[in-house]
């Protein structure tokens, strides 16, 4: 078996290529008429991908000490952090091409496009959850991002998705420029790209110049918080995720972002979190990420209280969960993090996916006024999004309270007590605004004009089933999921 590690390690990378490029074939011989094969394709390509997740992680439950396997001269690292975020990566990809299914049949979209597009973005997703080194996590995230240009402005017709796609490649491009030239000036301060190497020349005090190291991990910064919509850089997303397609946007909102978060773990364990030699850079770099973390958390909820439209509130609302996320990204444990991000992924998906399918048609209808009523006329996608607004804000039994309660519990008993405490009131604050649809849809009467009922397909539903299951369960019965994130010991 040892003769083979290489191929058992890059297999659910090689899986999802090998779909992606079976979907290219199958659109292409099929002319694009078989719209509902190339989804099952898909589906087909992220259960065996999973399937070769769970065989790493039996693999590596072999090895009593968990340690972590370096394959590819140390460009792919394989541990439980990245069987982590791999997962969380194939289960938002799932859950989008399941709630795509009727959204592309509405719009007459191309399906087999959309679904490679997002196959070789999942792809993207797993590289960077494996990374061991700066150049794959550069890779990945290019091979992600411009995969999701092309999904922001997927409706080629609308202006609005034209913006987004605009604004996403334009800002998207400088950050990553940010973060290229932080790789850059960290690999002349350090000799390595290897975040192994970077992390051990830190730690036994061979930076040769410090300053370059502090200001590539600064430029670093920068372009990673851009990536998780981090205030003061979230000023693309409301406009992107406004005119993004509903289903793209809960996508881009939960799969990309749990992928950047996976490569700022990775970062700031291996430069900020060792780096006490280097001019208290550690204390320095927790000081400005609690600044961040709070500021994106302030920024978020106040600004989503103003919105009538439920898209810019969801994207407001995307950007103070960043920061929820931050907190436990500040107090070093991925565990939570990683079970913060799988809840929100499940939650947000299945927002997006009640809003594409209450908005209709290029997604007209998705002002607040639009959900007057609803709550009896469309009863079943009512009860799913007032399941979804609960939990993201943050109801007991349900995922977005456990994902809380276990981040903000790491925090504190890393001695963070002031940023928990701001984290709890921030959250205090959101249930205002995640109130306002429930109450419109139950206790505001229905507009006099005649509106069609949303008509869902079996695949929606099925994502919809899906998601306000795994609300409950990952926020009552959490434990299986613990255990595989490796945080059972705690």
């Amino acid at each position: 078996m040892e003769k083979y590690v290489n191929y058992i390690t890059i297999l659910p990378e090689a899986i999802v290529s090998l779909f992606a490029f079976v979907l290219m074939l199958v659109d292409a011989y099929t002319g694009g008429r078989k719209r509902k094969l190339y989804a099952w394709i898909s589906l087909g390509g992220l259960v065996a991908a999973g399937a070769s997740i769970g065989w790493i992680a039996v693999l590596l439950s072999t090895n009593a000490s968990m340690a972590p396997v370096s394959t590819y001269m140390g460009m792919l690292t394989t541990d439980p952090f990245r069987l982590a975020f791999s997962t969380i990566a194939l289960v938002v990809s799932a859950l989008t091409v399941l709630a795509s299914m009727a959204w592309l049949d509405e719009d007459s979209l191309p399906a087999g496009e959309f679904h490679t597009l997002l196959m070789f973005a999942t792809v993207g997703m797993l590289l960077m959850a494996s990374a061991g080194d700066l150049v794959m996590i550069f890779l990945g995230l290019e091979i992600l991002s411009i995969a999701t240009y092309v999904l922001a402005g997927y409706r080629r017709r609308d202006l609005r998705s034209n913006e987004a796609g605009l604004k996403y490649y334009i800002l998207g491009s400088f950050a990553t420029a940010f973060l290229l030239y932080g790789m850059a000036l960290t690999y002349g301060a350090t000799r390595s790209t290897s975040l192994e190497g970077i992390r051990l020349a830190i730690t036994s005090g061979k930076v040769e110049w410090t300053w370059l190291l502090l200001v590539g991990g600064a430029m670093m910064l920068v372009g990673l918080c851009f990536k998780i919509s981090a205030a003061p850089f979230h000023v693309w997303t409301p406009d992107v995720y406004e005119g993004a397609p509903s289903v793209v946007t809960g996508w881009m909102s939960t799969g990309p972002k749990a992928a950047a978060f996976a490569a700022f773990l990775k970062i700031y364990i291996a430069v900020f979190a060792v780096g006490a030699p280097i001019l208290g850079l550690a204390g320095a770099t927790q000081t400005a990420l609690a600044i961040i973390a709070v500021t994106t958390m302030v920024v978020g909820n106040v600004v989503a209280m103003v919105q009538d439209n439920i898209k810019r509130m969801l994207a407001y609302s995307s950007i103070a969960h960043a920061g929820y996320a931050l907190v436990g990204v500040i107090a070093n444990d991925w565990h939570s993090v990683a079970f913060y991000l799988l809840c929100y992924g499940v939650m947000n998906i299945g927002a997006f996916a009640v809003v594409a399918a209450i908005g209709r048609r290029y997604d007209r209808e998705t002002m607040l006024d639009d959900y007057r009523g609803l709550g009896w006329e469309s009863r079943g996608l009512s009860i799913a999004f007032a399941v979804f607004m609960f939990s993201l804000a943050g109801f007991p039994m349900t995922a977005g309270f456990m994902g809380k309660f276990l981040v903000f519990k790491s925090a504190w008993e890393k001695g963070l007590s002031m940023l928990v405490i701001f984290a709890v009131l921030n959250s205090a604050i959101s249930v205002y605004y995640y109130l306002r649809p429930i109450v419109l849809m139950y206790f505001s009467a229905a507009p006099d004009s005649d509106r069609r009922r949303s008509v869902l397909g079996a695949a929606a539903v099925a994502a919809l089933a899906i998601s306000v299951a795994g609300v409950f369960y990952l926020g009552m019965m959490p434990d299986a999921v613990l255990k595989f994130f490796a945080l059972s010991a705690k």
